[in-house]
């Protein structure tokens, strides 16, 4: 049965400073621009306390949804997918307004948006081809499309979090945010991990246990991209069934993770040889109760379990203009 309508735009009206209110007031000039009529499109601001049930009206009634926000919004769209057999049947764009925008930066649509701005960006996302691209669950709940991770990094988001929610944070924009993270990380750069247990079943068919007491972080990637642009791991493929884990036992390692990763030839020596890290299928991660957690940029401290399982969910197709 088609679908009535070509596009759904979900849009975080908060994100990027507010410019999803801005986007949302010029769509119609670039819809009709583009030849599209009233009638084969709609934009909804997304609102806080029903967002499942707009992501549930949209998955229904459209062919392509777009999520303009951040890595949390097309998160939000991920995990309530989980639960709509509609899934293969929709595709997902995403016209990035938030921090980091990793999953933006991969499937090449960051780049443009913010070198050629929001118009270039559209035109080309709405004639774009799709891919595919794994969505994994998290203790068959959430949707991890980006990464996973404990440990100073995820301290960091929390701390972040806490100050934004606090008022600490005077102004939205993405450069104020980073120069934040930033004051966060100097802050909490002397936290590691108390206690805490990953078993990691590999792809070669091994299963590996890794104690992560006094560990600074572990991360765990779908995509070649993690804390705004960085690549910590080794030969990332979104579309492979397989997860790459990065174990940083110390800060230096985490340091290397992130400044050399995307360093051509240094970078990859570095990962394959100095970096502690495993490929898995499915993994499963144990801390003390109230460790730092986070999901895709958003903080998880104190509202998912102590224990942890992450396993291969499903694939959706997902616009992009190539990866970067």
């Amino acid at each position: 049965m088609s679908k009535a309508l070509k596009f759904f735009f979900l849009i975080n009206p908060i994100s990027g400073g507010g410019q999803g209110k801005k986007i949302f007031e010029v769509l119609p000039e670039i819809m009709q621009s583009m030849g599209f009529s009233e009638n084969e499109w709609l934009a909804e601001f997304t609102q806080k306390e029903s967002i499942s049930e707009q992501i549930s009206k949209a998955i229904f009634k459209t062919e392509t949804l777009i999520a303009v926000g951040g890595d949390g919004t097309v998160s939000a769209v991920f995990s309530n997918m989980m639960h709509h057999p509609e899934k293969e049947q929709v595709r997902i764009g995403l016209i990035p307004l938030g921090t980091g925008n990793d999953l933006a930066r991969v499937l090449g649509l960051y780049k443009p948006y913010v070198e050629k701005g929001l118009l270039y960006l559209l035109r080309r996302l709405l004639m774009a081809s799709s891919r595919s691209f794994d969505i994994w669950q998290v203790n068959g709940k959430m949707a991890l499309a980006n990464y996973f991770s404990a440990g100073i990094d995820a301290r960091i988001a929390h701390d972040f979090n806490k100050d934004r929610s606090e008022g600490k944070i005077r102004s939205n924009s993405v450069i104020s945010n980073k120069f934040h993270y930033v004051k966060r990380f100097f802050a909490d750069r002397n936290y590691f991990l108390k206690s805490g247990k990953l078993l990691c079943h590999q792809q070669n068919g091994e299963i590996e246990q890794v104690n992560l007491a006094n560990f600074r972080t572990i991360i765990i990637g779908n995509i070649p991209s993690f804390a705004s642009g960085t690549n910590p791991f080794y030969c990332s493929n979104m579309a492979d069934g397989i997860l790459e884990v990065v174990c940083a036992p110390n800060l230096l390692a985490f340091l290397g993770a992130i400044a050399i990763g995307n360093i051509p030839v240094v970078g990859h020596i570095y990962k394959k040889y100095f970096l502690r890290s495993y490929k898995v299928t499915s993994l499963e991660l144990e801390v003390l109760p109230g460790e730092y957690l986070q999901l895709d940029g958003e903080d998880l401290t104190e509202s998912i379990s102590k224990k942890i399982q992450i396993q291969y969910g499903f694939q959706v197709q997902m616009l992009a203009l190539g990866e970067s």
